[in-house]
């Protein structure tokens, strides 16, 4: 049994990328994993303040959800994160959630990586995400194992019925 765990960074509930992990989580269940979901809508995370009080105190000065949620990465086998591609990149949600991963960058390594990636593009359209997201996380000492493309999907659902949910679901039995 792995514990595993779901950022998800969509604002829209139900939307794409939220469909796409809960049947990533449906697998990973069903394979006996251990499985708990952080959405970012739903937690305060303030900006990275840039004033390195962290490399002192390996604690970050804003009092937000972003320690709970450092401490859930640092707890898990295997982490998954997923985000609509905003202008060919990530959501500003999830940039806000790495920029504050700041305080404990060294202390985030060794997990299985997988991410979600969705929008109305095509995979070509979607592809400068999956590399920033790789190279941030390889960085941090991750293995990056795999990516979904949820493409061509732009409004609530339309991944439902696609390839990517078949793929969300294999992976997370595969853990």
């Amino acid at each position: 049994m792995k514990n595993v765990l779901i950022i998800s960074s969509s604002p829209r509930i139900q939307g794409n990328s939220d469909i796409l992990c809960r049947e990533l989580e449906k697998g990973a269940v069903e394979a006996g994993h251990k499985v708990s979901t952080v959405r970012l809508v739903n937690k305060k995370i303030e900006f990275c303040k840039a004033c390195y009080a962290c490399f002192k105190t390996g604690r970050c000065v804003i009092k937000d959800d972003m320690e709970e949620i450092i401490n859930k990465i640092q707890a898990s086998d295997v982490i998954v994160i997923a985000t609509p591609t905003y202008f060919l990149s990530m959501n500003g949600r999830l940039k806000t959630l790495i920029d504050r991963l700041l305080p404990q960058w060294q202390n985030l390594g060794g997990h299985d990586v997988y991410f979600i990636i969705t929008g109305h593009d095509s995979k070509k359209g979607l592809e400068l995400v999956g590399k920033e997201l790789t190279s941030i996380f390889d960085h941090l000492g991750n293995n990056v194992k795999g990516m979904i493309w949820g493409e061509n999907v732009w409004k609530k659902g339309e991944v439902i019925d696609t390839i990517a949910m078949k793929e969300a679901y294999e992976i997370g039995g595969r853990l």
